[in-house]
């Protein structure tokens, strides 16, 4: 495009009454939503990345796969009765979130490659004013909205550890988020740095084609039995055809999924419970593994302190002759591979299975500014931490909801439950607002600051405050997990609390 000259004017910024940065599974339901209850189309979607999807785009290592049953991981306005399995793999999850996008014309209101660099708040015009980049020219430009939301998730960044020596391996090195799928992995020397969720699934997924895969792991996480459920075309046609049979069989995952939260209050009974998982856990590592691992894979944290890894193949390819498990508390990496405590191991490619980054600001590349400018993370600090009233809003951000906000992960069941949880409220709340009966909503600084700490004390009453390193705990804060049960995150999002709000009434014109 050609450059400007400074005296010519810039074009108005694009108006929709609702946007949405990022388009994952947030997005995909919150766009869905609007159509379904108030009949809207007037909204549209940004995403940095080419394509929709979320994690489900960006991810693509080999092994890349739900590990939440199948039955929980479709919307409830949109069940999906065809999954091949209860772990589906990434293509198949993709290919349903595609589905969905083209029956609600998702795509056709999404820019791609599109970054959104800050959002502000305009007070006397009851407006956000957003701040946009694309992502391949560099070209700047704005949009307005009445109604933003936010719905990056919370696994967005790679986390790139600080190892010494990365930058000198002579080999092929990339995150597993970023996987490069021109490098031929065929008789290859493959090392898996991270002992968590993807290298579990990646590890079994490479094994039978590398010369030799070595995993270096600093803690070993608890790794769940898990028997996968390969769905039958009887199955699916029942799931299709039968009345209701398809409800009752997402009922019924969603009750073993909410048994599975008695694990998470520190309680005699949780503890209790916690012990005999451990044991079955125990159990079930020796009866799969070497016995050279059965000390090594033994994790010293609670059982459901840190995330746990349903195994789907994992414990058994350890027994293969071409996979190895370091643990090991620091690497140093060399041009031609890995130094670890007692060896040099030789590879020619380095995965970093590392996750995400989890600390830090809530918003990685954005700027989110309130009433009288005042920052996300300034509004935050004066808290005492990250946080939002109902996982999803804030006082003096007007008109803003985040979608699988702050607190929103219940740590045993289906993000995609969460993410219906606060689409519903979010547009519960914003009846006035998308009716034409008021300019906008804002949660009470009091009613935001109760709800905050109400949170913050009941998690100081879980297993994730007992020691042990993990993804949801960062300084004595915990910014991720909803204290208590999905159910109760469902009847929080159907009742709003009108006293919590201030409602701003439109004027007639």
């Amino acid at each position: 495009m050609d450059s400007k000259t400074s005296s010519t004017p810039s074009p108005p910024p694009r108006y929709n009454e609702v946007v949405c940065v990022g388009a994952g599974l947030s997005a995909l339901s919150l766009g869905s939503q609007l159509q379904i209850q108030y009949n809207l189309t007037d909204f549209h979607i940004y995403e940095k990345n080419e394509g929709i999807g979320g994690t489900w785009w960006a991810n693509t290592y080999p092994g890349a796969a739900c590990d939440i049953p199948s039955a929980l991981y479709s919307f409830s306005f949109a069940p999906n009765p065809d999954w091949s399995s209860s772990l589906p793999p990434q293509g198949e999850i993709k290919a349903y979130i595609d589905s969905v996008a083209s029956k609600y014309g998702i795509l056709e209101r999404t820019s791609l490659s599109t970054a959104v660099t800050r959002a502000q708040w305009d007070e006397g015009r009851d407006r956000w004013r957003l701040s946009l980049r694309d992502v391949k020219t560099g070209e700047a430009y704005s949009h307005e909205c009445k109604i933003l939301f936010t719905g990056q998730g919370m696994l967005e960044k790679p986390h790139y550890p600080k190892i010494p020596g990365l930058e000198t391996f002579e080999g092929h090195i990339f995150h597993s988020a970023c996987w490069d799928h021109t490098v031929d992995l065929k008789s290859k020397r493959v090392a898996i740095i991270g002992g968590g969720c993807s290298a579990a699934q990646i590890v079994p997924a490479i094994a039978p084609e590398v010369e030799v895969v070595k995993q270096f792991i600093r803690t070993p996480h608890w790794v769940l039995e898990w028997n996968p459920i390969e769905y039958t075309a009887f199955n699916r046609w029942i799931y299709r055809n039968v009345p209701l049979a398809y409800r009752f069989h997402r009922l019924l995952v969603f009750a073993l999924l909410e048994w599975d939260f008695r694990l998470f209050p520190l309680s005699r009974f949780a503890q209790g419970q916690r012990d005999r998982v451990r044991e079955h856990c125990v159990k079930y590592l020796q009866d799969k593994t070497p016995e050279r691992y059965h000390k090594l894979l033994l994790p010293d944290h609670q059982v459901a302190c840190k995330r746990r890894i349903v195994d789907d193949g994992y414990l058994t390819s350890l027994n293969r002759s071409n996979v190895q498990v370091y643990k090991e508390r620091a690497i140093e990496i060399t041009p031609r591979g890995i130094e670890a405590s007692d060896e040099i191991h030789h590879v020619d490619v380095i995965v970093l299975a590392t996750g995400f980054q989890r600390s830090g600001k809530f918003f990685k590349d954005m700027e989110v500014l309130g009433r009288n400018g005042v920052s996300a993370d300034k509004h935050w600090d004066g808290i005492g931490g990250i946080g939002a009233y109902n996982t999803t809003a804030m006082h003096d951000f007007p008109n803003f909801f985040m979608l699988l906000g702050p607190n929103s992960v219940t740590g045993h069941s289906s993000a995609i439950f969460a993410i219906e949880n606060a689409v519903n409220y979010a547009l519960r709340v914003l009846k006035p607002v998308l009716r034409g009966d008021a300019s906008r909503v804002e949660v009470k600084e009091r009613s935001e600051k109760e709800y905050i700490n109400r949170v913050q004390a009941k998690l100081r009453e879980t297993v994730w405050n007992t020691g042990c390193s993990n993804w949801y705990t960062s300084n004595g804060w915990n910014a991720t997990a909803y204290p208590w049960s999905q159910l109760h995150y469902y009847y929080r999002s159907v009742f709003v609390k009108d006293k919590d709000w201030d409602v701003t009434v439109s004027l007639p014109s």
